[in-house]
């Protein structure tokens, strides 16, 4: 029930924008605080989740919820987390409310405050009804909410390509999940179910090789639109680049996860024989997406755009984890989820406070001397930037590390000397990632400040509000948690991932 409460929290107060203006939250500050309340009161319930989960048994599906939502084609209305999702549902509520948190003092540009509040509501019950559904069709109709709210967060509170960067984000996850819903039904035809524990137990018995070997070649490609996995990536730097602020966090922190957490909590367990025959083409894309991501940033002279192309790099690694289909490169996806969702939402926040304070995220246009005219916010951004290039001891290192870990010794049936050849590049692919990253920060945070004419000389940037501080910290934080004391996530992974592969 617990689940279904943090969906009905949320959804409850999108419905409650449909209240005429002038007999409920009159102003645009009222009504950005009760989306802060709602928000709140969704990550309270998480919360409590976390304290009823039964943290010494993370492989079993538990806090389930389950009715009969269909009953003539085998429909149910089934909802549970383990140790893979509740991570994410966690997640999905934090940046959720960090989202509206910063919207008290920095609403994006375009008003109508009201839809936004329920767009972002809705979304919230997409994702967490996404991560928590254990019914295909379920799934998929969770999986399919997210899209309107997002495309229209992109459509009318974007910049100026937010036209054609809402329609491409649209037709390519359509496009996608039309692939998907075929492969997922695939499987439940020829398995004669669609409930999701009950196929994940099965671990393909019952399904022929080759509808295996079709169906996880379907749901891996209607997946790897979302992920997004080059070169189904196209969508995703315009999404990001005219996407407001907290767009851009949910897009980058949340919605790409749906993709990888796809392939692991359906397409690899559901599909085994399908996941062997693929693997090694998913670890070859996926390296191809870690030193293309990275080249792309190299070339880029938008913060924002770089930021956006650096998620490609670092889902690559996220990808080539999950092809190494053993329990060390899955724990490696599973904790790069969490880190990409921490340390990119960190940086598109950030991305949004310069450009409330230069008016754009221009590299060259906003100079040097950010350390001089800006510490507090060069600091932060130099921090987010270090733990997203993979420095020791912050959350972006070890997913990346044990990804390449994973590689070295893939699964028995997979082509070692290839994954070997893909450890190598990924290898190569980080090294670019601190080049990119440290370019940025010499351009941007080092170096003397551009010179004003004294006549239009300002008195330098906005100093950082205590909305942003509030936004920014939680991350700060909890980068340094899951970097330094990693067991913290891996132990709630490492029992789930087992299971995965017929283990205790």
């Amino acid at each position: 029930m617990i689940f279904l409460w943090m969906m009905a929290i949320p959804l409850f107060g999108a419905l409650a924008m449909l209240v005429p203006a002038d007999r409920f939250l009159r102003t645009g500050f009222a009504v950005r605080a009760f989306g802060t309340g709602v928000s709140a009161a969704t990550l309270l319930v998480a919360v409590s989740a976390m304290t009823a989960f039964d943290f010494g048994d993370t492989s079993r599906m538990q806090l389930q919820a389950n009715w009969a939502w269909a009953p003539a084609i085998g429909l149910r209305f089934h909802l549970g987390a383990d140790g893979i999702s509740l991570p994410l549902v966690a997640l999905t509520a934090l940046l959720t409310f960090l989202c509206f948190l910063y919207t008290l003092r920095h609403p994006p540009a375009g008003g109508r405050i009201r839809l936004l509040t329920a767009l972002l509501l809705v979304l919230e019950v997409g994702l967490i009804g996404t991560f928590t559904a254990l019914d295909l069709v379920l799934f998929f109709v969770f999986f399919e909410t997210v899209l309107i709210p997002m495309y229209a967060v992109i459509m009318l509170w974007g910049g100026a390509g937010r036209r054609a960067a809402a329609g491409k984000f649209i037709l390519y996850t359509l496009l996608g999940s039309g692939l998907l819903l075929a492969g997922m039904l695939l499987i439940a035809v020829n398995a004669g179910t669609l409930d999701m524990i009950q196929l994940a137990a099965r671990h393909g018995s019952g399904v022929s090789h080759g509808v295996q070997v079709t169906a996880f070649a379907l749901m891996a490609l209607g997946f790897a639109v979302k992920a997004p996995m080059w070169p189904l990536h196209t969508w995703l730097p315009d999404a990001h680049t005219e996407a407001p602020t907290v767009g851009s966090v949910l897009l980058a922190g949340v919605l790409l996860k749906m993709g990888t957490y796809g392939l692991v909590r359906i397409a690899l367990p559901l599909a085994p024989d399908g996941a062997h025959v693929w693997a090694p083409w998913l670890g070859l894309l996926a390296v191809i997406g870690i030193v293309y991501g990275a080249l792309a940033c190299l070339a880029q002279r938008d913060l924002k755009r770089m930021i956006a192309y650096s998620s490609v790099g670092h889902m690559g690694f996220v990808l080539l984890g999950i092809a190494t289909l053993t329990p060390v490169g899955i724990n490696a996806a599973l904790f790069g989820n969490i880190a990409h969702g921490l340390i990119t939402g960190l940086l598109f926040f950030l991305a949004g406070a310069v450009k409330d304070r230069w008016g754009t995220t221009d590299m060259d246009a906003v100079g040097g001397g950010m350390l001089g005219t800006a510490p507090r916010l060069a600091s932060v951004l130099t921090f987010a930037s270090v733990a997203s290039l993979g420095l020791p001891g912050l959350a972006g290192f070890w997913g990346e590390m044990l990804a390449m870990l994973g590689a070295y010794r893939p699964h028995a049936d997979l082509p070692r000397g290839a994954f070997v050849t893909f450890m190598a590049v990924a290898g190569i692919g980080a090294l670019l990632t601190a080049g990119y990253f440290l370019r940025m920060l010499a351009k941007i945070t080092h170096g003397p400040a551009p010179a004003a004419a004294p006549a239009t000389a300002a008195p330098g940037p906005a100093a950082v509000s205590a909305q942003e501080y509030a936004a920014w910290v939680p991350l700060i934080a909890l980068t340094l948690l899951v970097g330094l004391w990693p067991k913290t996530l891996l132990d709630v992974t490492a029992a789930p991932v087992r299971a995965l592969f017929g283990g205790g």
